[in-house]
C-alpha cells in the first residue's frame, strides 16, 4: 500500500534545532508544509553531503513556507555533537529530529530492522499532515535539494489549483496541464 495521501502517525520526538532541544510532534507541523528527510545516521558519510546541500537550500525551502525537517535514528544529543564537530552540519539552520526508538522511521516505512537505520527517504507532507510525495533511496544514492526544491514547488502549485497538473520537469511559472479529453493522445 502506498503512504501517498495518508495521514502521518502521531508521533513526539526531540530535535536540536539552533542551538536548543525543542519538541516536533504531528501536531505541531500542523498548518505548514513540511519535509521529512531522513538519512542512516549521524558521522557518516553521504549523510552530511545532503544535509549540508539542504543547508545551502534552507532559505528557499523557507521563502515558500517549507519546514525541513532531518531524522535519523540518533539521539538529539548525538546531532548536537555532530553539529558542533561537523563543518557540513554546522551549516544546518532546520531541526535534526533524534529518533532513538525508530517510531517515525517505522511510521514512514523507511526502517531498516536489521539495522536499526533508516533509508534516505524524503516525505512532503501537506499541511493537513497528508503525504503528498516520497521518494526512498538506497543508502549509497544521495538526493539533491534542488530537485526536491521543485518537487515541493510542484506540489504546493497542484494543492492551490485543483484541476491542474504538472508535467514533467515543470518549474515555478512554468505551463501546466488541465486533464481533459481532448487532450487524450495530443501529448
Amino acid at each position: 500500500m502506498s503512504l501517498i495521501n495518508t495521514t502521518i502517525k502521531p508521533f513526539k520526538a526531540t530535535a536540536f534545532h539552533e542551538g536548543d532541544f525543542v519538541q516536533v510532534s504531528d501536531e505541531s507541523i500542523r498548518g505548514k508544509w513540511s519535509v521529512f528527510v531522513f538519512y542512516p545516521a549521524d558521522f557518516t558519510f553521504v549523510c552530511p553531503t545532503e544535509l549540508e546541500d539542504l543547508a545551502d537550500h534552507y532559505d528557499e525551502f523557507k521563502k515558500i513556507g517549507v519546514e525541513v525537517y532531518g531524522v535519523s535514528t540518533d539521539t538529539h544529543f548525538a546531532h548536537k555533537a555532530w553539529h558542533d564537530t561537523s563543518p557540513a552540519i554546522k551549516k544546518v539552520r532546520y531541526p535534526l529530529v533524534g529518533d532513538p526508538t525508530a517510531t517515525l522511521a517505522r511510521n514512514f516505512e523507511v526502517l531498516i530492522e536489521e539495522e536499526g537505520l533508516a533509508l534516505r527517504g524524503s516525505f512532503v507532507v501537506d499541511p493537513k499532515g497528508k503525504i503528498k510525495l516520497y521518494e526512498v533511496h538506497d543508502n549509497g544514492i544521495g538526493r539533491d535539494a534542488k530537485e526536491l526544491l521543485r518537487k515541493v514547488t510542484a506540489a504546493q502549485y497542484v494543492a492551490a489549483h485543483p484541476g491542474e497538473v504538472c508535467p514533467a520537469k515543470w518549474q515555478q511559472g512554468s505551463k501546466t496541464l488541465k486533464p481533459s479529453l481532448e487532450l487524450v493522445g495530443k501529448l
